[in-house]
């Protein structure tokens, strides 16, 4: 028996077979009656069996027809499934990406590689960028208020998040041009554990910890001496001579402004940035710009199963 019946031919049989009327079923269809008897004679000839039985008293079912009508219900409800499926894909591909950010990821190239590798598997697809306030650390991500973001790691409730690193770099101090330390080429932390700090909001937990170095003090409490949601707020209080503060290489420029300078800094790990992303969030936009930074980075996801706990290591010259 020839397999290729259209989706068509179903679709006319089982209205023919729930209205058990030619003419009632043609006007359902919104076609002619002729039309539709001639494509259900020719889906009989092809299956090679009658389905109806016509005569003056109606039209009837025949054994074939009642064998064949729930399969063909069962086809077409998965067929109307695949289609929605396929139109809620086509959306996503179409919709809008919203990336969090707390300060600019484009070091080094990195944010048109992962826009043109993005923009390669969902071409209609449009990127939004969003600066979020370092008081947030998932810059945006615990609250929903963006689909995937660029973040300093370590992040708080990390079970909830998966991620791809994507820059690995030294951390840094900032401080005033005029500081005692300002003219060494590097600094030691331990020359630094007396320092006041400029430490983000303490919303930011365990973030605001890895900024201010904690694991690294062996028992030294931090002084605080200012706080700050943003670069600008942080350069304000360099200048004033409020504290020091550590940050990324890379972010170095956001402070160099003239009165302030960056130096290397050993005895502390470096910094990581990573793309993360809700671990439940399967939509295919967010796998898609997901797969684009790691192909971009070089890095492998990953996928925390439980709390996870930083590298302690101590790295000294």
């Amino acid at each position: 028996m020839a397999m290729d019946v259209h989706g068509r031919d179903l679709r006319y049989f089982v209205a023919v077979a729930e209205e058990l009327h030619f003419t009632r079923a043609a006007e359902r269809l919104f076609v002619s009656q002729p039309a539709l008897s001639k494509q259900i004679r020719a889906l009989e000839r092809q299956l090679g069996a009658e389905l109806f039985e016509r005569d003056h008293q109606g039209v009837r079912l025949t054994a074939v027809g009642a064998a064949l009508l729930p399969h063909a219900r069962r086809v077409l409800a998965e067929w109307a499934g695949a289609a929605d499926a396929v139109e809620r894909a086509k959306a996503e591909q179409r919709a809008t990406l919203v990336v969090g950010m707390s300060t600019s990821p484009g070091r080094g190239g990195l944010l048109p590689a992962i826009r043109s590798r993005f923009g390669e598997a969902c071409p209609d697809a449009r990127i939004e960028l969003r600066q979020v306030s370092w008081a947030d650390s998932s810059a945006g991500l615990a609250d929903g208020s963006v689909d995937v973001a660029f973040v300093w790691l370590p992040m708080p409730e990390e079970e909830r998040y998966a991620w791809v690193v994507v820059a690995e770099e030294p951390r840094h101090v900032a401080l005033p041009d005029t500081h005692l330390l300002a003219d060494r080429e590097e600094i030691d932390f331990a020359d630094l554990l007396e320092e006041p700090f400029i430490a983000i909001p303490e919303s930011a937990g365990v973030l605001r910890a890895y900024w201010l170095a904690l694991d690294d003090r062996l028992g030294h409490p931090a002084r605080i001496g200012a706080e700050a949601a943003n670069a600008d707020e942080t350069y304000e209080a360099l200048v004033d001579g409020r504290g020091v503060c550590l940050l990324a290489a890379g972010n170095a420029p956001l402070l160099t402004r003239g009165g302030v300078v960056t130096r290397p800094v050993y005895g502390i790990t470096p910094s990581r940035l990573a793309l993360a992303w809700r671990a439940d969030d399967r939509r295919p936009l967010v796998r898609a710009y997901a797969e684009a930074s790691r192909l971009a980075s070089g890095h492998r996801p990953v996928r925390p199963t439980g709390p996870t706990r930083q590298d302690r290591s101590r790295p000294h010259r």
